[in-house]
């Protein structure tokens, strides 16, 4: 019972997605909008239950693990305890206004969002490499499903080649992980750490080429080059609500396991250097080849979507410094996880403006956003408000997630990637503020309003509001994030 109570949020999560399925069973199945609140309902549920949780004693620290330490209820773990299920909370909001065309499978698009939220949280807590397989494939799997879920041969592309790909990848990591059983004889994070420690010159090149293979898998996830291929298209195919969660909690889930595994099991000074060259080698390409490719396109979604491969370099700016400096202090993952929720508000917010506008005037096309500003002025405002966040500028919670990240590279004798990474923020400026002219200068089309439903408003108000609040006072958040870090202290 110690067990279940400590992994109490996940089961909220999977409880909601079970209540939605037998409610859709009933005679009169319930309207769209029980779904959305089932979905707020869990995420107010799952908050209270990690509080309790802390106040308790129960999490917050390593010696609270559950399942003999296949999970771990640490800091680190309940950052993102608090974190996953709010974006799925304003993500099922959103998502009322674009189950209009497909209103006979709400419950089970509403089903599967519970349940990808549920992994991604045991995704995180995951401290063994079979947790974290398990983990991994109960969110990929329900991801699979919702980037076809609108049944469209667009939609279904995206998710057979979502599903492809993704597999391949998985298959890449599972040959990593064996590789690390084989070396360490146990599949838990910290005895991979305690063999690769002690393990003998010889050994350490294939605790390297295990690295290597398990940064292919989780790279996927990431959304970084050279893994990148699935993003554009899904992002176009899958239904918007999905891409936004995509664009947030798969990539929050693979950086948090990616953390997890390369710092508590791969952190040895021995190799840490060589997996830290690869990531700010991946960093640097997937700034450029992101921001190059974002520059190209026509439509606004495939443009979020190559933003996001270069915002994942971003990431992993930080995810190398840490290799680097991580024996001194733990500047750089705390950057990570503030840029995380600095970038989960920014970009929900982009997402659910898009939402708003695109269902109404049915394209995703970027010139269709012509004169936007007349048609729908708060729409406009707030997405260009989140624009400038993705951008990084002032006073916004993206300015303050790459003055963080680029500090922390520099602290670790990076400079060479925070130039890099500048360089690609003056290009990103282009195409965001591309979207921005086409709304305030460009000729409308037709006069007619654009109105969303009010729980996208809400939505859209609210993660807004997110990245001006962590614009203006971005120490609570720092502080949040500087006390999960420390479970990586050594």
């Amino acid at each position: 019972m110690e067990n279940l109570d400590r992994i109490g949020p996940v089961l909220v999560m999977f409880l909601a997605a079970a209540v939605v399925l037998l409610a859709d069973l009933l005679p009169a199945p319930p309207r769209r909008r029980f779904y959305a609140a089932t979905a707020v309902v869990a995420a107010l549920l799952a908050t209270a239950w990690t509080l309790s949780l802390i106040s308790r004693g129960r999490a917050g620290g390593a010696e609270d693990v559950a399942f003999s330490g296949g999970l771990v209820m640490d800091r680190f773990s309940l950052f993102f305890a608090f974190l996953f299920p709010w974006v799925a909370a304003f993500v099922g909001l959103a998502s009322l206004d674009y189950l209009d065309r497909m209103a006979d499978r709400a419950a089970e698009f509403y089903a599967l969002l519970f349940t990808v939220t549920g992994g991604a949280m045991l995704l995180a807590a995951a401290n063994d490499l079979i947790a974290i397989f398990i983990a991994l494939e109960l969110q990929s799997v329900s991801q699979y499903v919702l980037a076809g879920f609108l049944g469209s041969p667009r939609s279904s592309e995206a998710g057979l080649k979502y599903l492809l790909l993704g597999a391949t990848s998985v298959a890449v990591m599972l040959y990593g992980m064996a590789f690390l059983f084989g070396l360490a004889g146990s599949t838990a994070l910290p005895d991979i750490a305690a063999a690769l420690g002690s393990a003998p010159d010889g050994q350490r090149a294939a605790f390297l080429t295990a690295a290597v293979l398990l940064a292919v898998g989780f790279g996927f996830k990431m959304a970084i080059v050279p893994f990148q291929m699935w993003v554009p298209d899904v992002y176009q195919g899958a239904p918007t609500p999905v891409t936004a969660y995509l664009s947030v909690g798969s990539k929050a889930a693979g950086f948090a396991v990616t953390l997890r595994v390369f710092y508590s099991a791969l952190g040895a000074d021995v190799i840490a250097p060589q997996w830290a060259n690869l990531f700010a080698v991946l960093a640097a390409i997937s700034m450029t080849l992101g921001n190059v490719m974002a520059l190209l396109q026509t439509n606004i979604k495939r443009l979020l979507g190559y933003s996001s491969i270069a915002q994942a370099g971003n990431f992993l700016i930080g995810v190398a410094a840490i290799a680097v400096d991580g024996a001194r202090f733990t500047l750089a993952s705390s950057a990570v996880l503030f840029f995380i929720a600095a970038y989960a508000f920014t970009n929900l917010g982009a997402f659910f403006a898009v939402i708003g506008i695109s269902s109404r005037i049915g394209s995703d096309r970027i010139r269709d956003y012509a004169g936007m500003w007349r048609r729908a002025p708060l729409l406009a405002v707030l997405l260009t408000f989140c624009l400038m966040s993705l951008t990084g500028l002032p006073p916004t919670a993206g300015f303050w997630a790459k003055l963080y990240i680029f500090n922390a590279a520099v602290r670790a004798d990076m400079v060479w990637l925070v130039v890099v990474g500048v360089l690609n923020t003056i290009v990103s400026a282009f195409y965001y503020l591309a979207v921005v002219r086409q709304m305030f200068i460009a000729p409308p089309p037709t006069e007619a309003p654009v109105r969303p439903m009010p729980g996208l408003q809400f939505s859209l108000a609210v993660a807004a509001l997110g990245v001006l609040l962590i614009g203006l006072f971005p120490n609570p958040l720092v502080e949040a994030a500087e006390r999960a870090a420390t479970v990586f202290a050594r």
